[in-house]
């Protein structure tokens, strides 16, 4: 098959959501870049106009109206070039109604708007609530460099399925193929997307452009890497992951423009960086905050905080208690020192000894349960939050998804925070990020080796180990991914685990137990198919037994 001769451009960029008059700005710079290039055809992502995803913020008319009259604007600087772009807009016969669209624009006018067909409602995707399917062919026939070309678009889900519009797009018999997206990231999804469009490119025998939405909204971390796939279904352009860019080639005339693909533990190490970054960037934020505490979890949330804002934007607080080991503090000053991050030492010997004055009379059994212990991480979650509130930062939780999820953190003690870097990180993905940290710093491991090797203990009682309380992570981890991830049930978990049903059991009654806790805790990067929040959504309240 002919490809087009004729020069393409994707510009995926980081959009922030509501934004109509910085994005536009952003928008406009692509387009004379574009300019400037020669390019004929521009592909933006999906809603760029407004971000994605708007959320709520549909609802309310003068937000659609304020986009319309922004993608009206855009239309005039568009002379001697076509572009394709997503904005949100109402039915035009019946107001009521709204869609999820992309405009075909050429010399300032719409050419073509498309209403995507396919809504995603299901783990972050609420698109029914918001928007109706459309019913447009999505083929637009336009002049481009001197050629008579049709155009297929469509928009994110429209082209994960064998079926219409695409199919009838390629039917049809269409020189290009131009999905805009806004696809978020996930472990693994990368390369099983590039794969899907490789299969649509060559099973329609027709030239594809993927353009994806970059940078983190909130929880979710889009990784951009647009791609360009020739007829045969090779990847002709691969843009970075996790990068605003601008890549522009031509089918008629291949360049070769790959980026190489990542490592697994460099791709997730990077989306969390790129999530942090842009949630403090997006919400007017500049300085971070933690409590470090010689283990492996404030000290991964330590390094990703220095490596999204720069380490002298970040302030560890050293808070021991009497059953702090000093290898622990010689641990978090190391790694103060050697990130180079303000540090600041607070004991909290003496207001422990305070509130135990206090209330130990009041129970007989003060220190037989968790008071004593969950006061000692109140006392933390108190300091850290003077500190948030009088530098004007966020206060980063350093909580992951492992103890989250059996419970195994305080309220508004360990979890007290704006945002929470590693919440979707089981323990073990801890240890291998920090290991991965370490090997790619050319001045030499940044996390102190003992920090890494020690075992784990919230150090909240004396010889306080993780393993007292909880299943070796080697197990605890298999249990909580066939649970959380696969759905599995108790004894499906103990036959395929080959372990005990009774500790299987008692984990998965840890897990449902605690969902009072998770709603209440910070957002931060969802880098899993099932993070809690917008992924897995269970009932507080809950009598199901296992």
């Amino acid at each position: 098959m002919k490809q087009p001769d004729i020069n393409i451009a994707m510009s995926q960029l980081n959009i922030k959501v509501g934004d109509l008059a910085g994005n536009k700005c952003l928008i406009l710079d692509a387009i004379q870049e574009a300019k400037n290039e020669n390019v004929d055809l521009l592909v933006f992502t999906e809603l760029t106009i407004c971000g994605y995803p708007p959320e709520d913020l549909l609802f309310h008319q003068q937000f659609l109206d304020d986009c319309h009259t922004t993608i009206k604007a855009i239309a005039d600087h568009t002379e001697n070039i076509t572009i394709v772009i997503g904005f949100p807009r109402n039915h035009p016969n019946e107001p009521e109604l709204r869609h999820n669209s992309a405009a075909l624009i050429q010399d300032g006018q719409i050419k073509m708007v498309y209403d995507k067909h396919k809504l995603p409602n299901y783990l972050v995707f609420d698109e029914k609530r918001y928007f109706t399917p459309g019913n447009h062919d999505g083929i637009a026939e336009v002049t481009i460099n001197g050629q008579l070309l049709n155009i297929g678009v469509t928009i994110c889900e429209d082209i994960w399925y064998e079926a219409e519009p695409v199919v009838y797009q390629a039917e049809q018999g269409v020189d290009l193929l131009v999905n805009i997206s806004a696809s978020p990231y996930a472990t693994g999804k990368i390369s099983s997307r590039i794969k899907m469009l490789q299969r649509r490119a060559k099973s329609y025998a027709t030239p594809l452009v993927y353009c994806n939405l970059v940078g983190g909204q909130d929880e979710l971390i889009f990784d951009g890497t647009s791609c360009a796939i020739d007829a045969q279904g090779e990847i002709l352009t691969l843009a970075p992951s996790f990068d605003a860019a601008f890549i522009a080639f031509n089918f008629a005339t291949p360049k070769l423009n790959i980026t190489t693909p990542e490592s697994k533990d460099a791709e997730l190490y990077d989306a969390l960086v790129t999530c942090t970054r842009d949630y403090f960037q997006k919400n007017g934020f500049t300085q971070a905050v933690l409590g470090l505490s010689g283990g492996i979890d404030s000290a991964l949330t330590a390094v990703i905080a220095a490596d999204a804002l720069g380490a002298e934007h970040v302030t560890g607080v050293l808070m021991p208690s009497k059953f702090s080991s000093d290898h622990s503090i010689n641990d978090a000053q190391v790694l103060a020192d050697t990130l180079g991050m303000k540090s600041v030492l607070m004991p909290i010997k003496t207001m422990h000894e305070a509130f135990h004055q206090q209330l130990a009379p009041q129970f007989e059994d003060y220190f037989k349960g968790q008071t004593d212990e969950n006061i000692q991480a109140r006392i933390r979650g108190t300091l850290l939050m003077a500190f948030s509130n009088n530098q004007n930062a966020i206060l980063l939780c350093t909580s992951n998804k492992s103890e989250t999820s059996v419970g195994y953190t305080t309220l508004y003690g360990d979890m007290a925070g704006g945002f929470a870097p590693i919440k979707d990180l089981f323990k073990l993905q801890v240890y291998a990020l920090c290991e991965y940290r370490n090997s790619i710093d050319p001045a030499g491991p940044v996390i102190p080796q003992n920090t890494i090797t020690k075992p784990p203990s919230a150090e909240l009682r004396p010889d306080q180990k993780d393993s007292d309380s909880l299943p070796e992570y080697e197990i605890l981890d298999q249990i909580l991914e066939a649970y959380l991830h696969d759905h599995k049930d108790a004894e499906q978990i103990a036959k395929a685990l080959n372990q005990d049903l009774a500790l299987i059991t008692k984990v998965l009654k840890m897990v449902d137990r605690n969902e009072y806790k998770r709603q209440q805790a910070a957002p931060g990067p969802r880098v899993t198919q099932m993070a809690f929040g917008k992924d897995r959504r269970m009932p507080i309240t809950n009598g199901f037994v296992h």
